[in-house]
């Protein structure tokens, strides 16, 4: 996810220090680590979510230009199903589980316990400024913590909503909200709390991971990277189009795990761009003006993109810095730009796609695997063989074969990227447990209490130890 320059916002000017403090003196009540009290939370989340819908696509839209059901479709219906989730298997993934015992160590019984960090922070990102905040914090509160939310500056309005709503409807000793830019992230960092949760740039991941480090504070990236789409001869380039076209298009691009670019072999090259084209069309219902752009640095920066990349522009092209209704720029399709252009260099995060031109499959692989980790692998192909050896051979965050994105609402699945594009995982069960500490427990009986452990050791003894440990 590529940064922007901060958008004037008013901050809530707390006392940081206090503010955690009074988080702190909550979670050693213990009230947190209490089932009822952890369901309570994901209710209310869920009820918040649904009684203020109005409210919440009225701030996407302020600060995104963001349709109604798209509001619904890409923020508010996955924080509910996220939240519906954990509530559902919550009971389950707090249940502590049974090990087993090396013959060294018996008699006796050994289990590990699921018990929360204590108070952690959740850092959201401006493109998903509801789901991607949300989320997170439903694994926070699944796991019994309390919790510091820190909304993106760069989405005001839904900072402002949130600021306003997590308060009323989840327990205020527990919950806090602090608005602002990257002055308050790094007052929150320095408090060395017990786990920190950021969704957007590798740069900005970057300066997290360093503020973090000297309170040793663990962190969750959730980071971006140029996600590719490869595309085989063999493969149904209609629907593959249309996916992609879908996809490229939500939020105007600016999507982490948007493709970014497309490899695609020569033979169905030109169908293809052309179907994207036609299927950008059909999906717009036949609008030709602008996508929406977040602020005017990000649309400038996106323009940049546009300057010597060496490739051939067949549709779009224009982004308009200073449209009356906010920035915006066309979708845009280039073919065969240099590889090493701005364009193919910079994630994107906007609503242009390069398509490049490859020989076969294994031409796809090495191109990606010489560039950083991406955070998504996309492959279109009717061939089990081809799609087995790009995810085998692929390093990504998640593989998605014969489409796109879908990866990111399912649950039962681990989200996170590797290497450049994040570190750590969460969704479902895999975000309790990036919240929780697995303690083990081991239980063991004074008797019998046999001497052969205890020194002094004699001859026999020793052999006796070396068969056993």
């Amino acid at each position: 996810m590529t940064t922007t320059a901060p958008v004037p916002v008013e901050t809530s000017g707390p006392d940081v220090p206090s503010l955690v403090a009074g988080l702190r003196a909550t979670f050693a009540t213990g009230r947190t680590r209490e089932v009822a009290w952890r369901l309570a939370q994901l209710e209310g989340l869920e009820r918040m979510v649904a009684e203020r819908e109005d409210d919440f696509a009225a701030a996407l839209a302020a600060d995104l230009g963001r349709p109604r059901v798209d509001a619904w479709l890409a923020d508010l219906a996955p924080s509910t199903a996220e939240s519906a989730f954990a509530r559902k298997h919550l009971k389950r993934w707090m249940r502590s589980k049974r090990a087993g015992l090396p013959l060294s160590v018996q008699p006796g019984s050994a289990r590990y316990v699921y018990e929360p960090l204590g108070t952690v922070l959740v850092i959201g990102p401006w493109n998903y400024p509801v789901y991607l905040t949300l989320a997170p914090l439903v694994a926070a509160l699944a796991a019994g913590n309390c919790a510091v939310v820190k909304p993106s500056e760069h989405a005001p309005a839904v900072a402002a909503l949130l600021a306003e709503l997590l308060p009323a409807y989840l327990d205020p000793d527990a919950v806090a909200v602090v608005t602002g830019g990257p002055d308050e992230t790094q007052e929150l960092l320095a408090q060395g709390l017990d786990h920190a949760f950021f969704t957007g740039s590798p740069e900005v991941g970057a300066l997290i991971m360093a503020a973090a480090a000297p309170t040793l504070t663990p962190v969750t990236l959730e980071l971006g990277g140029k996600s590719p789409v490869i595309v085989t001869a063999d493969a149904d380039i209609d629907v593959a189009a249309k996916r992609i076209a879908w996809t490229k298009l939500m939020n105007s691009g600016q999507t982490c795990i948007a493709p970014d670019y497309v490899l695609v072999e020569e033979a169905v090259r030109e169908r293809l761009v052309e179907g994207i084209a036609a299927a950008t069309r059909e999906l717009r219902g036949g609008a030709s003006d602008g996508l929406r752009i977040v602020n005017a640095r990000q649309a400038t920066r996106i323009a940049g993109l546009l300057d010597d990349h060496g490739g051939r522009v067949t549709h779009g092209g224009h982004v308009d810095v200073d449209a009356a209704g906010g920035p915006t720029g066309e979708p845009t399709i280039v073919v065969d730009p240099r590889p090493d252009s701005r364009l193919m260099q910079e994630e994107i995060f906007g609503p242009i796609l390069p398509v490049l031109t490859i020989e076969d499959v294994d031409t796809a692989i090495r191109f990606v695997n010489d560039r950083p980790k991406p955070l998504a692998v996309y492959v279109f192909s009717r061939s089990k063989a081809v799609t087995r050896k790009v995810t085998e051979q692929v390093s990504s965050g998640g593989t998605v074969i014969n489409h796109l994105m879908f990866h990111v609402l399912v649950p039962q699945l681990p989200f996170g990227g590797v290497g450049r594009s994040g570190m750590g995982a969460y969704h479902g069960r895999w975000g309790f447990e990036t919240f929780s500490h697995r303690k083990s427990v081991l239980t063991k009986p004074t008797r019998p209490d046999l001497s052969l452990i205890y020194p002094p050791y004699s001859v026999k003894a020793e052999k006796l130890l070396r068969r056993f440990f």
